[in-house]
């Protein structure tokens, strides 16, 4: 009989000690030194924290699938939303293997800054990231080991997607209360990053910006034109200048900061400040801190881009089941996460939030966030923001970002608990209009093509 110095409650309490005094990722040994040498994690922690039929004692194993029957045996590995959704909606998420090589929850050019540039990153006196000589952040997670709420969020602010330049095209639909799609919308999403990029560079000098962003709506045709532009400061105590460009107008207006808790067109649920868990300058939240470092269940395997599908659904779209009429949930793969940084905050900067606090699950090897719930000014249970990651390669398709198969989300499920209001969307391969999912500019100026005052004006009347 083996006798398990390193059991499942162990692993529980060593990472809840691990929590209360502030020490970095890893149980048995340091997590980074591993990622730097091998990209294998695997001895960073017990065998009980990589095998999710080692951590249930059996109970559930790869290939099982998560229904109300036997929800309860990980409900301690869910975030309350998830949880709901599966004993009271319907919905279903299949188990697999945890993923080892932690090379492939990365973009390649990303893991190679963080690994150059790692212990390079401190806050300046304003509580902005900067490098030891005072430089705004050269590219990489700043903080690959982070030990505190601040450096967990600041890797998460200061580049969302992990590329200098991401073009997603998005495909949503939102669900009503009855279960029927209420509305189905397409739209690109533009991320340019000026600063903290993966090269070391500035971006044509602008070294007091940190990103412009764009969304577009190009169908329905009731809503096609309407744009929006954020343009970010390398300070994260300034507010984003938000534009936006109303066909029925036919003129771009600025809009006050508070509009960053509003839907930007009807019946989606997700706000800008939603964006990756971190869609407001750090600065403008507050009181950032880790709760609780524990194992968790996410969406961040490759069987996400499509595998499982027998490589028919061209567009990247996703199977749904679920709710009222088996249109609620995307099909989902989980996968045992080792360890999560369990962060709050809240919205020191907006006094008219609707927004109380947030809760965010960040994985430890890759700092990117695998959950995240708000509540609202009551303290009650709001929202959850359910990302799904993958690398983007299987057996039928591989997209590359530069030499290497490319990395990001797959799809997001935000499900408003409390009107019960759920918007799930994609990053497709195309959406109306012909626009694309890409990584990286390719030769394209997208600068003034996309991130611009007169480029929204001129996408909107188009």
């Amino acid at each position: 009989m083996r006798i398990r110095k390193y059991d499942v409650d162990y692993a529980r309490r060593a990472l809840l000690k691990k929590g209360a005094i502030g020490a970095g990722a890893g149980l048995l040994a340091p997590l980074w030194p591993m990622i730097g040498n091998t990209a294998d994690a695997s001895k960073a922690y017990p065998d009980e924290l990589r095998s999710i039929e080692m951590y249930t004692k059996g109970k559930v194993k790869p290939g099982d699938v998560i229904t109300a029957a036997n929800v309860d045996l990980v409900k301690d590995l869910l975030d309350p939303i998830a949880y709901q959704q599966v004993k009271t909606m319907g919905r279903r998420i299949n188990i697999i293997e945890s993923t080892q090589d932690v090379s492939k929850l990365f973009p390649y050019e990303y893991l190679e800054a963080t690994l150059r540039n790692k212990g390079k990153a401190r806050f300046d006196a304003n509580g902005n990231v900067v490098t030891a000589s005072g430089e705004p952040w050269i590219g990489g997670l700043p903080f690959p080991d982070a030990k505190d709420g601040n450096e967990a969020m600041a890797n998460l602010t200061l580049s969302w997607g992990r590329h200098t330049y991401s073009q997603y095209a998005i495909r949503d639909w939102d669900i009503g209360p009855d279960g029927s799609v209420a509305y189905q919308y397409d739209f690109p999403w533009c991320e340019l990053n000026t600063t903290a990029r993966t090269d070391d560079q500035v971006w044509q000098g602008k070294k007091d910006m940190l990103r412009f962003q764009t969304v577009f709506f190009t169908a329905p045709n009731d809503t096609a034109g309407t744009s929006f532009l954020s343009v970010w400061y390398y300070d994260q105590r300034r507010f984003p200048d938000l534009y936006g460009y109303l066909p029925a107008f036919k003129r771009v207006r600025q809009f006050p900061t508070n509009q960053r808790f509003e839907p930007l067109v009807p019946g989606i649920t997700f706000f800008l400040s939603d964006a990756w868990a971190a869609g407001d300058p750090m600065l403008t939240w507050g009181n950032y801190r880790i709760v609780e470092r524990k194992p968790f269940l996410g969406c961040i395997g490759s069987r996400n881009f499509m595998q499982g599908y027998g490589g028919v659904m061209d567009n990247w779209e996703r199977p749904v089941h679920g709710g009222p009429k088996n249109q609620t949930f995307f099909d989902t793969w989980m996968e045992l996460v080792p360890e999560v940084l369990v962060i709050e905050a809240e919205p020191t900067g907006y006094p008219r939030s609707p927004v109380g606090k947030k809760r965010v699950w960040i994985d430890a090897r890759n700092m990117m966030y695998v959950a995240y719930n708000t509540y609202d000014r009551r303290g009650e249970l709001w929202k959850s923001f359910e990302p799904a990651y993958a690398q983007y390669s299987n057996e039928h398709y591989t997209l590359n970002d530069g030499k290497h198969p490319a990395w990001s989300w797959t799809h997001v499920m935000s499900h408003d608990i409390q009107a019960n209001r759920m918007s799930r969307f994609v990053q497709a391969r195309e959406v109306a209009g012909g626009y694309k999912s890409q990584y990286g500019a390719q030769g394209i100026d997208v600068y003034n093509k996309f991130l611009t005052v007169q480029a929204i004006q001129r996408l909107g009347a188009a």
